[in-house]
């Protein structure tokens, strides 16, 4: 359906709102009125029937969504301190960032066009260590935050090093994430070995662990050539007695399952399974190459696998079966992976290249349809990293995780069919607002707890040592 219908939500009770959608400071409001109401010409709810209102809204109050439905029916039963106008606007869930590498922003674009193993043992895990401090993973963590944001993700799960540093940052800028202690069996920037990383990590869970209801701890063991069995064993074995998840790369390559044959006798989801791995919550990063058995292995285990198309296909890590997954009831979600190897933390490009993907692998225009695709990016990202009772969804009850998207661009004129142009046109410049936990964190474009000329500032002058060393090496 085309969008003609143009229409602004107001208060009419008492109060008026500013240009930018906050009260002056003259404003009045009832005792009772709720703290925001977001408009939209259409909400796409992604609820279990994937509902798409006209002219909606969403009544949120205290970080909770507090009613979903038409515009007319949430202002005749609320009034709100603040309401985002809804024209040419989509509402919609946040966007669910189900593995990504965060501070690795600031390696973007430091070694391309490499195969993966290559790209780890020559030149990233060789950078990390020479550059990586708390102050890197400060400054990435900030520069990935705002690009998160501004392309509408609102939840992220991170594996990467100084976890304290990424907890903080998230903290402060109003995401929702989980964090990974990374556990790997070199000495990284934080800790000597796997062992250190492990006791580390117990003591970044401990002091994290219900300490702020937008992040969550847990373990990142790396992957199974970077950690043997026993060290695997043991990461969940201490992450079953701290009651949190775990985050790992799993399947990812041909030289992992050809490694795990080779050291295992045996495929990598076959091995995991083999020592207990899948009785504790799990989070498998790109699921490559599963094979029909380990696929079944994963739908019983509830195993959370998080595809990232455009990683893969960069570092010609292959095509993951997502609709043989699907089909299994496999909980598929979407991510980005770092920006080392992407280069970028949209979204948007993701849920494009996932569906024309499978589209081109199964020589099949009808696989993995636009609305399956958006729903692995929100409602089925969510259950997939273990949120999927708080956030993934526009219902009541749950965490008001909320964007507006804007339609007023060229290409999206015009529009037949939200959904399809959702996940086939849309780029993470038409994202306008963010909600998370019912803060707004970006206001028609403009970011409200990022301070983005600093954050540039600090990025471009650490970037530019980082470059200046990296030449003084190669010229050596």
């Amino acid at each position: 359906m085309i969008i003609l219908r143009r229409w602004f939500v107001s208060i009419l009770l008492v109060g008026t709102l500013s240009a930018c959608g906050a009260p002056t400071e003259e404003s009045t409001f009832p005792d009772d009125a709720i703290d925001l109401i977001i408009a939209g010409d259409y909400v796409v709810t992604m609820d279990a029937d994937a509902s798409v209102i006209e002219n909606g809204a969403v009544a949120v109050d205290e970080g909770v969504i507090l009613a979903v439905g038409t515009a007319q029916d949430i202002n005749a039963a609320y009034s709100a301190r603040q309401t985002l106008d809804g024209d040419g606007r989509i509402v919609m869930p946040g966007l669910v960032n189900g593995h990504s590498h965060a501070a690795m922003t600031l390696l973007r674009g430091v070694a391309d066009d490499l195969a993966l193993m290559d790209w780890l043992n020559n030149y990233i895990f060789p950078a990390e260590v020479e550059f990586v401090d708390s102050e890197f993973v400060r400054i990435g963590t900030e520069l990935a935050c705002w690009e998160m944001i501004r392309g509408g993700t609102t939840t992220f799960v991170d594996m990467y090093y100084y976890p304290d540093t990424i907890a903080e940052v998230v903290e402060q800028c109003g995401m929702r994430a989980l964090i990974s202690a990374t556990v790997i069996d070199q000495r990284s920037p934080d800790a000597e070995s796997a062992s250190d990383g492990l006791d580390k990590g117990v003591g970044f869970i401990d002091r994290w662990q219900n300490r702020h209801p937008r992040i969550t701890p847990i373990f990142g063991p790396h992957a199974n050539y970077t950690l043997d069995a026993e060290q695997l064993a043991a990461t969940r074995q201490a992450a079953m007695q701290l009651g949190v998840p775990i985050s790992i790369h799993l399947s990812e390559s041909p030289f992992e399952v050809q490694y795990s044959q080779d050291t295992y006798g045996t495929t990598s989801i076959e091995m995991f399974e083999s020592i207990g791995f899948f009785e504790g919550p799990t989070i498998a990063a790109h699921v490559v190459w599963p094979t029909d058995n380990e696929i079944s292995i994963l739908a019983e285990r509830e195993v959370g696998v998080i595809h990232n198309p455009t990683s893969n296909m960069k570092i010609a890590s292959g095509v993951a079966p997502i609709v043989d997954m699907l089909d299994a009831n496999v909980r598929v979600g979407l991510g980005t992976d770092g920006a080392a190897s992407n280069n970028d933390l949209d979204m948007w490009e993701e849920m494009r290249l996932a569906s024309f993907l499978q589209k081109v692998e199964t020589m099949n225009p009808e696989a993995l349809p636009a609305i399956s695709v958006l729903n692995m990016a929100t409602a089925g990202g969510a259950q997939a990293i273990g949120l999927g009772d708080r956030i993934g969804s526009l219902e009541a009850g749950k965490q008001a995780d909320v964007i507006q998207v804007a339609f007023d661009d060229v290409h999206h004129v015009p529009t037949y069919d939200v959904v399809s142009h959702l996940v086939y046109v849309t780029d993470e410049q038409d994202v306008s607002s963010v909600v998370v936990d019912g803060q707004i964190l970006m206001l028609d474009g403009d970011m409200l707890t990022i301070d983005t000329a600093r954050v540039r500032d600090e990025a471009t002058a650490l970037a530019a040592r980082i470059q200046s060393a990296l030449e003084s090496r190669n010229a050596e």
